[in-house]
């Protein structure tokens, strides 16, 4: 069955009307359904508890970033647009922006004049638009580009199993009788205000995990990833390290298998031995990189010492994690295999 997503639209109003009509009609061609709450009066507190119930039912968050920041909310100092984005991007709500090009900014600058460009909050304006370009968003240089942008972008959202949506009751064959709808709207409502609020707890969860596992605001799988890519060749007799033939491997190798020299630190002394220079000057500078490791200067002597930071050890705790996840999955699949 064919479902319709809700979306809402947010963006500040005056120097938007053009973009902000050109979206609610690409929605409703694309077959969905679009909100906005525009037309309340951003002084309200009470339209606030309102938008923020529309932006709960929504399905999807819409931004369309112009050349103002918008009328300032007293109670949290930014204005209602930078608000909403920031409040759907709290309780998990997919986001997509578009943002104006600066060639556009200029020819609206020309049509409307400076009113559409941002004079009160320029700082204020800079930072939001800092953080809407980090995240998913595409720029637009005439209205066509936002037709473009909202129907790629809901055709995936389309796809997504977690987006419900709302289903015509013409393809709900599941119901029976139309008179029973007021009997269980109330316990339907109470279940899915329940079941919203799990699926925000649960997006608030994930979200706080990823950044619990972020190496120095990177995701781990990443660092890792780079980490993996970088080929080091260890040659065949290397003093310090017993090979018997000559070792091909990457970064995320050696740190692992060196934790324990450089938990305690390996110094560039004279005497070191081969793999203990191949670590100091070939792989090391790479974890700096990524504060996995850090050169420390030995007081009173000209001696630096190469040293695993606190990041690096969080690194080797969830390598050491996942090791262990694996191992655990394999035993539970071999005691399976065997009760069958």
């Amino acid at each position: 069955m064919k479902k319709k997503l809700q979306v809402f639209i947010s963006s500040t109003y005056e120097d938007l009307k053009e973009e902000r009509q050109v979206a609610v009609e690409s929605v409703l061609n694309a077959g969905h359904i679009p909100a906005g709450m525009e037309l309340f009066k951003s002084d309200d507190k009470s339209q606030k508890e309102i938008i923020k119930r529309w932006i709960d039912e929504s399905d999807v968050y819409m931004l369309i970033l112009g050349g103002r920041y918008g009328s300032i909310d007293e109670e949290t100092g930014l204005s209602y647009t930078h608000w909403e984005y920031n409040y759907a991007g709290e309780i998990g709500k997919p986001r997509f922006a578009v943002v104006i090009s600066d060639e556009y900014l200029e020819e609206k600058v020309k049509h409307l004049g400076i009113s559409a460009m941002e004079r009160k909050n320029p700082t204020l304006y800079e930072g939001f638009k800092k953080d809407v370009l980090s995240k998913i968003c595409k720029f637009y240089s005439d209205l066509k580009d936002i037709k473009i942008t909202v129907l790629e972008s809901l055709k995936e959202y389309e796809s997504n199993p977690e987006l419900f949506g709302w289903v015509s009751g013409r393809d709900v064959r599941s119901i029976e009788k139309l008179e029973q709808i007021d009997v269980l709207e109330g316990k339907y409502a109470a279940l899915l205000e329940k079941y919203n609020k799990l699926i925000q707890d649960n997006g608030k969860l994930q979200e706080q995990k990823r950044k619990e596992r972020d190496i120095d605001g990177l995701p781990f799988d990443d660092v890792r990833s780079i980490l993996k890519g970088i080929e080091i060749v260890i040659p065949q007799g290397t003093e310090g390290i017993n090979l018997s033939k000559k070792w091909e491997t990457n970064v995320h190798n050696i740190f692992v298998r060196a934790r324990q020299s450089l938990a305690v630190g390996i110094q560039n002394k004279r005497g070191m031995a081969e793999i203990e220079e191949i670590i100091f000057f070939n792989v090391a500078p790479y974890l700096m990189q990524y504060g996995l490791v850090e050169k420390l200067k030995q007081a009173g002597t000209p001696v630096l010492r190469m040293q695993t930071t606190k990041v690096g050890m969080k690194y080797l705790k969830f390598v050491d994690l996942e090791k262990r996840e694996k191992e655990m999955a394999q035993v539970e699949v071999a005691a399976s295999s065997e009760a069958e």
